[in-house]
């Protein structure tokens, strides 16, 4: 007897693809750029931004953008460099952010539905909360805009493997 293939791998726990150090780092940043968020809150936005990156680098054909509650934990997480740059290298891709202008009009429901599906193919539950539209001010963060990463329908700029090189 053969045993059956599950429907959805098993992912590595965000938290354990980062140290703790530059966990706790990432969430004071969204913390300080949104005092009014609880520390709970703040965890979920970073390991929701965690999700959404190693997503894009694992799925370069699809195309992602976070919500922008979302959008705020990636911004965090961008500011710690070193941090950043060793997670995509060991995700094997650099996912590079292209800032966008604030538009709630280019809010695409579908878009962030095929990004929450590809989450949890990728072997992770999506904290719904904090995937509403971009006009939904139930959790309240600086970030006025949601983000697609540069060329998608590829999550990353040419490749590269987190060394900022493009062989």
């Amino acid at each position: 007897m053969q045993a059956s293939t599950p429907l959805k791998r098993e992912a590595t726990p965000v938290r354990e693809l980062i140290s703790a150090e530059g966990f706790a780092a990432i969430t004071a940043t969204v913390i300080d750029n949104n005092q009014e968020l609880d520390q709970t809150t703040a965890e979920q936005i970073v390991e929701e931004a965690l999700k959404f990156v190693i997503t894009c680098a694992t799925c370069p054909e699809e195309r992602l953008r976070p919500s922008r509650v979302v959008d705020e934990g990636w911004h965090a997480l961008i500011l710690h460099t070193s941090t950043y740059a060793e997670l995509c290298r060991s995700l094997g891709r650099f996912v590079h952010h292209t800032p966008e202008r604030p538009d709630p009009t280019r809010h695409s429901p579908d878009e962030l539905h095929r990004t929450q599906i590809m989450i949890v193919k990728a072997g992770y539950e999506v904290e719904r909360t904090l995937w509403r539209a971009p006009t939904d001010g139930r959790v309240p963060v600086a970030a006025q805009c949601e983000h697609t990463p540069k060329s998608c329908a590829s999550c990353f700029d040419g490749g590269g493997n987190g060394d900022g090189k493009h062989n």
